[in-house]
Parts: C-alpha cells; structure tokens; sequence
C-alpha cells in the first residue's frame, strides 16, 4: 500500500524539523568555546527569558506559520499536481530562489527596522525577541506571535508568491532560510561555515544587532547586508579572539545616535 505524501506538506512540515535538528546540531557545536561569541555562562546570565520558556514560544509560531502555509497552499497551491510538474530547470529554480530571497529580505528588512523604530511596537512586540542578549540556535524564531506572523509568516508567504516557486521547490527554499536563520542565531563562528563564506549577514553579524549599542543598525536578515549599506543602517565589525577563548564581535567604530 502506498501513501504519498503531498508537497504542501511536506513544505509545511519538512521547515519545522529542519529547524529543530539543525538547531540541535549547534547546540552539541556549542561546547566547543574557542568558536563561541558568548561564554555559556553569558548565556545563563544575560538572557531575561528561560530556555523553556524560548521552546514553547517557538512551537506556538511554528503551530501557527504551520496553519497559515495549510491555508496559502491551500488557496495558491490548488493545482500542486500541475504546479509539481512545471518547469524545472536550473536557470528556473535559480532566479525563483533569487526573487524570492529578495522579496524575503527586503519585507523583514523595512518590517523589522519600523518595529524598532516605532516604540509601542518594540515595546509589546519586537522586544520580546530581544530578550536573548546571547542569541543561540534555537532561539532564532522567538518572538511575539505578531512579529512571527509578519514578518516571517506573511514574509515567507509573499516571496512564494512572488516568486512563483512550485509547493516543492518551497520545501527547499524554506528549508534553506530556516537553516539561514537558525545559523544567524547560532552564536558560533565556526572555520568553513559555508553561510560564513557566501554571506557576509552571519552569526557575528547579527549578533552586533543583539547587542545594546547595536540595536539600530544590522536590521538585514536573513540573507544580505544591502538595505543596511544602502540605508545607512550598516555597522562594520572586527572579530577579535578572547583571552578566555572564543570571539567577540566589536563595531570598527563609534556610531552615534542622530
């Protein structure tokens, strides 16, 4: 007897695993110091949530992107037959993944800077996120069910769309930007991370963002550093080796505020 499973949910579904095992991944790499951004002791110290805390609200967002991607396949992916089977090539696939990378970036860019910008929102929203000074892997989609369901719920959904990937070719992508993601928030500089070396918006990157004289610059995530460049958003970095082992990412220079 064979059951297949259909792409929709495997796309729905395939994402939320990635997640939890790659983030899994980082966490048994976290025991090697001489690559960590943090002590594991910062981590206890300086985060005002608990890690249990962080697992239940990520599963809560994952419960609910879940249910949204059911209702967007459901609607744009009615022909998943016909959609399975459309053109394929490579030259595609690669301009798919391309726009919708962009359209991903630029939604969470403007998104995520307007929730810093607008004090009741990072207040009652964005905030919430921001309550892992020390960001680790499985923290990467913590926040405020608002924020998850803008930013990367209607994100996500809007560069499906616009791209017009088939519901197979999102199981890949989103794959990818979650694994993009968890990295981000790994807290690790590992040598040969392959994100590190394609990406210059990686773990040190993002964790300037995380830090209090970060926090209006470095909004770009999850893929390019190109609207901080181009916005005056942008806070170059240095990684210096700590004499206790591990990184530090510090800012080259001092920005002031305005």
């Amino acid at each position: 007897m064979n059951f297949a499973i259909s792409d929709e949910l495997l796309g729905t579904i395939v994402p939320i695993v990635v997640y939890w095992v790659y983030s899994g991944i980082y966490v048994c790499l976290g025991s090697f110091k001489n690559y960590r951004l943090h002590s594991e002791s910062d981590e206890d110290d300086k985060n005002l949530v608990s890690k249990q805390t962080v697992v239940k609200g990520v599963l809560l967002q994952q419960t609910l992107q879940a249910a949204v991607a059911v209702l967007l396949f459901a609607v744009a992916g009615g022909d998943g037959g016909a959609s399975a089977h459309q053109s394929s090539s490579f030259l595609v696939l690669v301009r798919q993944f391309g726009t919708a990378m962009v359209v991903l970036d630029t939604w969470q860019y403007f998104l995520h800077r307007y929730m810093h910008e607008n004090k009741f929102l990072y207040r009652h929203v964005h905030s919430l996120h921001h309550r892992l000074v020390v960001p680790y892997a499985f923290g990467a989609l913590y926040n405020h069910p608002v924020e998850g369901l803008l930013g990367d719920t209607i994100g996500g959904a809007l560069s499906f769309l616009l791209s017009g990937m088939s519901p197979r070719t999102s199981i890949f992508f989103f794959s990818f930007a979650t694994m993009k993601t968890v990295d981000d928030h790994c807290g690790l500089v590992l040598p040969g991370n392959p994100f590190h070396l394609f990406f210059k918006n990686n773990s040190a990157y993002h964790d300037i963002h995380h830090q209090l004289y970060g926090t209006k610059y470095n909004y770009s995530q999850p893929f390019f550093v190109v609207w901080d460049r181009i916005l005056g958003t942008y806070m170059p970095y240095s990684l210096e080796k700590r004499k206790e082992g591990g990184f530090e990412a510090r800012p080259r220079k001092e920005l002031k505020d305005d």
